[in-house]
C-alpha cells in the first residue's frame, strides 16, 4: 500500500515538473527571453534635441607638411679642397655671408697673368689710337689692337666667373644646418655640403579631394595643429591650377608666422580647413537621421509620440548634419534610440541635447 503511494506521488509529481517546464517560458516577455531589457509599459528612453537656428561651418581636416619659406642644399659649383669653412652649425648666417671656400690657387694665377696681358692690350691700343690720328697705321690695325684688348678683357672676366665658383654665399638670411665636410676636404659639385633654411614665415602644403575644389580660395584661413596639439593660424596664398590625375587632389600651399620657431620645416601638421559658412542652419547629430526606401527622415518628438518626418539633408560633417527641408525651428528631434523606433511610438525623455 505505501508501496503504491508512494509511487503515485512520484509520478504526479514529475507531471507537474514537466508541466512548469513547458508553461513558464511562456509567461515571461518576450524581451527577457531574447536577453534585450523590457522597456517599462513598452515605452522607448530617448535623447532629445530642440531645433534652434545656428550658425554652421563645414570643417575639413586633412593633413599637411611644414616647409621652410626658403630652403637650400649647400653645394659647390666647381671640384677642389675645402681652404676654409665659415659657419658655425646650427648658427644664423646673413645674405651674402661666406659660407665655403675652395681651393682657387691656379685660377688666381691665371687671373694675374689676364691682368698683364690686358695692360699691354691696353698700352698697345692706345699707342695704335695715336699713330691712327697720325694717319700712321690703316684703321684695320687700329681695330685689331682693340679686338685684342677686348679679348684680353673678357678673358679676366671668365677668369673671375670661374673663381665665383669656387666660393660659397649665403643665398637669403637663415639657418644653417649640420655640415658634412671638413676643412681640407675634396669636394664635387655632388658633394653635400649642408643645408640652409629660412624658418619664419614658413610653408605648409595639404592636398584636397577635388569635390571641394571650388570651396577653397587664395585668401582664406585655415588651422594647423602639430603633433603636441599647438594651434596656428595659417593663411592660403597659392593653389595649383589642376588636380593631381593621380590622387584626384587640389594641391593647395598656405603661410603662416613662425616666430617662435616651433613650426619645424619637414614635420607633420593637421590642417583644419573651413569650407563654407552657413548663417541660420538647422543641425542635427548625424545619428539622428535615418535612411529608408522612402528617403531620409527623422523622428519628431510629440506629446510623448514617435512621429516620423520625411527630410532632405545639405552639408554633412562626421558629427552633424545640416537639415534644409521637413523641420523646422521649434521642433523636437530625437536623437537616441533610432533603431529601437516604430512610427508612433511611445518614447521618454531621458535628456536634452544643448
Amino acid at each position: 500500500m505505501n508501496k503504491t503511494l508512494v509511487k503515485r506521488v512520484s509520478i504526479a509529481a514529475f507531471i507537474l515538473l514537466v508541466l512548469a517546464l513547458i508553461i513558464i517560458p511562456k509567461l515571461k516577455p518576450k524581451e527577457e527571453i531574447s536577453g534585450a531589457p523590457a522597456a517599462r509599459g513598452g515605452i522607448v528612453p530617448v535623447t532629445i534635441k530642440i531645433i534652434r537656428p545656428e550658425d554652421f561651418t563645414n570643417k575639413l581636416q586633412v593633413s599637411g607638411s611644414v616647409f621652410g619659406n626658403e630652403e637650400v642644399q649647400l653645394r659647390t659649383e666647381t671640384s677642389g679642397k675645402v681652404i676654409s669653412i665659415g659657419f658655425t652649425e646650427g648658427a644664423r648666417v646673413n645674405k651674402g655671408d661666406l659660407l665655403v671656400k675652395v681651393n682657387d690657387a691656379d685660377l688666381q694665377a691665371q687671373l694675374r697673368k689676364a691682368e698683364i696681358k690686358k695692360k699691354d692690350a691696353q698700352e698697345k691700343e692706345y699707342r695704335q689710337k695715336i699713330l691712327l690720328s697720325k694717319n700712321g697705321i690703316s684703321k684695320e690695325t687700329y681695330e685689331t689692337a682693340v679686338n685684342d684688348l677686348d679679348a684680353s678683357i673678357a678673358d679676366i672676366e671668365n677668369i673671375k666667373a670661374q673663381i665665383a665658383k669656387t666660393e660659397i654665399h649665403a643665398p637669403f638670411t637663415g639657418i644653417i644646418g649640420l655640415r658634412y665636410i671638413s676643412e681640407g676636404s675634396y669636394v664635387t659639385p655632388s658633394t653635400q655640403i649642408a643645408s640652409l633654411q629660412s624658418s619664419n614665415p614658413v610653408k605648409i602644403d595639404f592636398s584636397i579631394p577635388q569635390r571641394y575644389a571650388n570651396e577653397i580660395s587664395t585668401g582664406n584661413f585655415v588651422q594647423l595643429k602639430t603633433a603636441s596639439g599647438k594651434t596656428f593660424p595659417a593663411k592660403v596664398y597659392a593653389i595649383e591650377p589642376k588636380v593631381d590625375p593621380a590622387t584626384r587632389a587640389l594641391q593647395v600651399r598656405a603661410i603662416s608666422n613662425n616666430d617662435r620657431n616651433e613650426l619645424i620645416p619637414g614635420s607633420y601638421v593637421s590642417v583644419e580647413v573651413n569650407l563654407n559658412s552657413v548663417k541660420n542652419a538647422m543641425i542635427i547629430p548625424t545619428q539622428a537621421l535615418a535612411l529608408d526606401i522612402s528617403g531620409e527622415r527623422v523622428f519628431v518628438f510629440k506629446n510623448g509620440i514617435a512621429m516620423p518626418t520625411k527630410v532632405e539633408s545639405g552639408i554633412r560633417t562626421e558629427s552633424v548634419v545640416q537639415i534644409t527641408k521637413g523641420i523646422n525651428v521649434g521642433d523636437t528631434v530625437i536623437t537616441s534610440g533610432i533603431m529601437q523606433l516604430r512610427p508612433r511610438a511611445k518614447v521618454k525623455v531621458q535628456a536634452i541635447e544643448k
